[in-house]
């Protein structure tokens, strides 16, 4: 597996995920803001390794603050976590991450400035090592729903290239596969970003497990034909009532599975789920550029002018979802109650 997020010295390294598969670039920064960017722009991506490159951006930010005062300190740094929980709206790993490297700040009030700082730069890489760890639980947790000789089929890219290490969606297929269950991975391709085509196909060729990526809008005729056993995704954000926001294209996967009568599975920590967020309905959905959707790469695909829209994420509801799978277990239908206890096992860590 290729690491997504390291620290070199003083600086944070990301893989550039723009230029995979053609080219391993590793993007530098230097400071709070280019982490900021680095969201943004997609440098970095998948909402564990949001969370992960949001605690480490903001252990950067802080190290360039110069004052000794706490209430200084707390206040700058303050500036630079709202900063930070803007950088995309959808993907909840990245408030969770903010909202737990503030709390250390509050934590430490007493302590010298300096050793506040040495703690959030330890925190990241906690933070980043809990992910792995989740990761490889949550794909222990699922090998009794993947039987051997699946076919499964997933969207977008929930790998190691979307966390810390491992994968939550991949992370299930990895632990099949090192069990030694033969399985076949589809891919859809995902449009406009094609994570599918230039980033699972990557990831999963790069394990020897044998992938084959399809056009999305082949999904439903490789169902029809029963050529699917199981669907595996993962998700950006998860509401109380068990709705997942995830890549767009997610809910008509999810759709097509059960009309199908193909279990539909969700993987994902329990960080990705918002208890304060009652449904779906309540999840903002991103909206990205239109270039996205016009163009590939510098080559202009539609006419110009056209009008786009490109929500980066839609909202499958939670009846059409088989379990989600987390590292404290599999939580299955209804998912509120279960989703409940799991998050109240979570706070008495």
């Amino acid at each position: 597996m290729i690491p997504t997020i390291i620290w070199e010295g003083n600086l944070v390294k990301m893989l550039d995920q723009r230029r995979l598969p053609s080219k391993i670039q590793w993007y530098t920064c230097r400071g709070y803001g280019d982490v900021i960017d680095a969201i943004r722009k997609m440098v970095i991506r998948g909402a564990p390794a949001i969370g992960v490159a949001a605690a480490m951006g903001l252990a950067l930010g802080a190290s360039s603050i110069r004052s000794g005062s706490f209430v200084l300190f707390r206040n700058r740094f303050s500036h630079m976590a709202e900063k930070m929980r803007l950088a995309r709206p959808t993907a909840v790993n990245l408030q969770w991450a903010v909202a737990r490297m503030m709390g250390l700040v509050e934590a430490m009030a007493v302590r010298p400035v300096r050793d506040i700082k040495d703690a959030l730069k330890e925190e990241s890489n906690k933070i980043l090592l809990e992910d792995i760890d989740i990761n490889k639980k949550l794909g222990m947790n699922s090998l009794s729903l993947i039987p051997n000789n699946a076919t499964i089929l997933t969207h977008c890219n929930a790998g190691s290239l979307a966390t810390a290490g491992y994968g939550t969606a991949l992370g299930v297929i990895r632990a099949a596969h090192e069990a030694g269950k033969k399985i076949q991975v589809i891919a859809d391709e995902t449009r406009p970003w094609l994570q599918g085509l230039r980033l699972t196909a990557f990831e999963l060729m790069q394990d020897n497990i044998p992938v084959t990526v399809i056009a999305d809008n082949a999904a439903g005729s490789l169902m029809q034909q029963q050529k699917i056993d199981v669907v595996v995704t993962g998700a950006d954000r998860i509401a109380a009532n068990g709705d997942v926001a995830n890549k767009i294209g997610t809910y008509q996967v999810a759709v097509l599975a059960w009309a199908n009568n193909i279990p539909f599975y969700v993987a994902a920590p329990l960080s990705t789920i918002d208890p304060g967020t009652g449904s779906g309905d309540g999840i903002s959905v991103e909206q990205r550029p239109r270039e996205e959707i016009t163009r590939i790469g510098r080559v202009r695909l539609g006419p110009p002018g056209v009008r786009v829209l490109n929500p980066a994420f839609d909202i499958t509801p939670a009846k059409y979802i088989t379990a989600i799978i987390t590292e404290a277990g599999i939580l299955t239908p209804p998912f509120r109650t279960g989703i409940r206890d799991a998050m109240k096992s979570l706070s008495e860590r």
